[in-house]
């Protein structure tokens, strides 16, 4: 029986740059393909090439690192169906398991142990119109919810889909990231502050220590 395999752009050790981890010493493995094209995307080196790997070969580089914390990332991870074999393998060797998801593709078969931290995409991002909306409530109390704010716009978008979908509660964090060269974060900062809003302001932490560079 030939074993599953999939496209991968590169696995590396680094500092959980975002989500309620951050800062975690994380093994990454980003996989190759994204059917998106938001326009503040940071990895879109990930969008094609790659190289085709067997689940146990990605299983032993990452046992390599001896890491607790896996963030199976992209593109976008689920546009390849063997992730959620990835992901559950990944769960079976005893690690904790993220996912970075756009949100645009189904989470339903999505091992429940994988703590899902999914976008909802605004306006500014340019693909609004991918959200999957019938994803939130498959979202658990372990899982988390990411905007990405382009404008004083996108933040009062945002700030209507948290109270309309009920984000609150519903999962883990509700995170805000200024988009980079777009929003200060400051300006986002004191946004948040000034509507008292229950979300966590969170900034790209590998962007400051190693200034985006892959691999990081």
């Amino acid at each position: 029986m030939t074993q599953a395999s999939l496209k991968i752009t590169e696995i590396f050790y680094s500092l959980q740059g975002e989500s309620n981890t951050v800062g975690l010493p994380t093994v990454f493995v980003r996989l190759t393909g994204c059917p998106l094209r938001c326009g503040y995307c940071d990895s879109e080196y990930a969008f094609y090439g790659g190289e085709r790997l067997l689940i146990d070969d990605i299983l032993a580089q990452v046992a390599s690192f001896n890491p607790r914390y896996i963030c199976v990332t992209g593109g976008e991870p689920l546009a390849q169906r063997e992730c959620l074999t990835l992901l559950s393998a990944l769960c079976d060797a005893g690690y904790s398991v993220s996912l970075e998801t756009s949100g645009a593709l189904p989470v339903d078969d999505v091992d429940p142990r994988v703590i899902k931290v999914m976008d909802l995409k605004t306006p500014g991002s340019g693909e609004v119109g991918r959200n999957r909306w019938e994803n939130i409530p498959l979202l658990t109390a372990q899982d988390q919810i990411k905007f990405v704010i382009c404008s004083r716009e996108d933040y009062e978008w945002a700030r209507f889909k948290v109270d309309e979908h009920q984000l609150v509660g519903r999962v883990a964090e509700v995170l805000f990231s200024p988009s980079f060269g777009q929003v200060t974060p400051l300006s986002l900062a004191e946004w948040i502050l000034a509507d008292n809003l229950p979300v966590r302001f969170q900034l790209q932490l590998h962007k400051l220590l190693w200034n985006d560079v892959p691999g990081h």
